[in-house]
């Protein structure tokens, strides 16, 4: 029983190790990044005849492949689990491994370990020495120092062999985070008029487990336009109501283009707005309501409603703006006066009046319990991913009878390195002021 024990533990060290390849992950970053930039050039959540439409060649090759849907795929997830399984195993078996390493203390005894290694030295004569200097030196040069008999070992630098270890691991939680919000997130969008209430019904995309709350209501209370003096939209303003638990708790915020709205973790965000129709009273005793319909001419929009008088004799409504004078046209589309809202004007001797606007505004609301833990990901990522830029440095020194050697290391940033010796150097003479008698050691020094 436990030699099996033992042969599946050996297997899957084995598998781990296999997995922690650095060409794998590069190419599974490649296939991530190919669906990613395809999820991003291919409009994403659209009917199946919109991609008929668009891209006629291609569609049933989207459909299969589920490219109208890229990061809602089973392939890409799977590419994402793939991915975060070999960083696991690259961090349990070469980073952790590597970090311990970096933390032991490795003391030089021989004279032959320092022959034999791959670090070139030079040789000068040197008569004054101090171990107590040297460790003086090294510490005030912010390296951590050991010792043991003769022997000198210091380090500086080791965040930058922590940093990988938590460059894998944000990159695991962002990953982790992305799939967790494609399990529990969701998207509607909501076109509203002005005074109504609504619900979340329009759903664009839900996850597996995602889950609409039912005691949930909004009203939108009030929608203006700012425009520049040319005519054109400069912003436009949303104000919403919004109610949990049967009206027990409510909250009110008036929101814009880049200003979302954020109640009990659903985000409201205002994306587009509609002028729908125009309501009209006759005698101020009779009202109706005219449907407008949005027109493009000339790059010029505008919106135009139709009022039938008779067989063969109608009025037109045309605006461009809200809140602005609306022209009555005859049939021929010949301006027959300029009208505001309240005011009184005559058709056929009828008395008619614009009692309103009713425009609509466009919400995209999202629910994405994810972001966090994908935020974070990243703020350890961006931070950890400059700190293993930091060098880490080695620096031996061993005191035989004859001789004294000086040797050093490090992974990066040499000439950082180089001025860390000369400042040590300076320090190191700065505070030897006595010769031994008659001992003449001979350093080592690495270059």
């Amino acid at each position: 029983m436990f030699t099996k024990n033992l042969n599946l533990k050996n297997c899957f060290w084995r598998l781990l190790k296999r997995l922690a390849n650095l060409n794998l992950s590069l190419l599974l970053l490649v296939f991530i990044s190919f669906a990613c930039v395809m999820g991003s050039i291919l409009e994403q959540e659209q009917d199946v005849i919109y991609y008929k439409l668009n891209y006629l060649q291609y569609a049933s090759l989207i459909e299969f492949l589920g490219l109208d849907h890229v990061f809602r795929t089973l392939w890409f997830i799977l590419l994402l689990l793939t991915l975060a399984i070999t960083l696991i195993s690259c961090t349990f078996t070469t980073q952790m491994p590597s970090l311990k390493n970096a933390r032991r203390w490795k003391f030089i005894y021989s004279q032959k370990k320092l022959y034999s290694s791959k670090y070139d030295t030079s040789r000068y004569i040197d008569s004054r020495y101090s171990s107590i200097n040297f460790i003086y030196s090294l510490i005030s040069s912010k390296f951590f120092v050991f010792c043991r008999d003769s022997s000198i070992y210091a380090y500086k630098g080791l965040y930058g062999r922590i940093a990988p270890i938590f460059v894998h691991f944000s990159i695991i939680a962002i990953l982790a985070g992305s799939t967790y919000g494609f399990f529990y997130s969701f998207v509607l969008q909501e076109t509203i008029p002005v005074g109504e209430i609504f619900h979340l019904k329009n759903l664009v995309y839900s996850g597996f487990y995602s889950r609409l709350e039912s005691n949930f209501l909004g009203h939108l209370d009030d929608f203006y336009i700012q425009y520049y003096s040319s005519g054109s939209v400069k912003q436009f303003f949303s104000r919403l109501s919004l109610y949990s638990n049967n009206k027990n708790f409510s909250k009110s915020q008036l929101i814009y283009v880049n200003k979302p709205f954020i109640f009990n973790n659903i985000t409201f965000y205002q994306t587009d707005w509609d002028l729908n129709s125009l309501r009209l009273s006759v005698n101020k005793t009779y009202l109706f309501q005219q449907k407008l319909f949005k027109k493009i001419d000339n790059g010029q929009v505008f919106w135009v409603s139709s009022l039938q008088l008779a067989e063969n004799k109608k009025v037109l409504f045309v605006l461009n703006r809200l809140g602005d004078k609306v022209l009555v046209c005859n049939g021929k589309g010949m301006i027959l006066k300029e009208v505001m809202m309240g005011q009184n004007f005559y058709i056929n001797f009828t008395p008619y009046c614009i009692e309103n606007i009713i425009s609509s505004t466009g919400l995209q609301i999202k629910y994405d319990p994810s972001i966090f833990i994908v935020y974070f990901g990243f703020f350890i990522m961006i931070t950890t991913t400059f700190l293993s830029y930091l060098s880490y440095s080695q620096i031996w020194i061993y005191d035989s009878s004859f001789f004294l050697e000086f040797l050093g290391s490090t992974n990066r940033a040499t000439l950082f390195f180089e001025q860390d010796i000369l400042v040590m150097n300076q320090i190191y003479h700065f505070y030897t002021n006595k010769q031994f008698n008659n001992l003449f050691k001979y350093p080592f020094l690495l270059r």
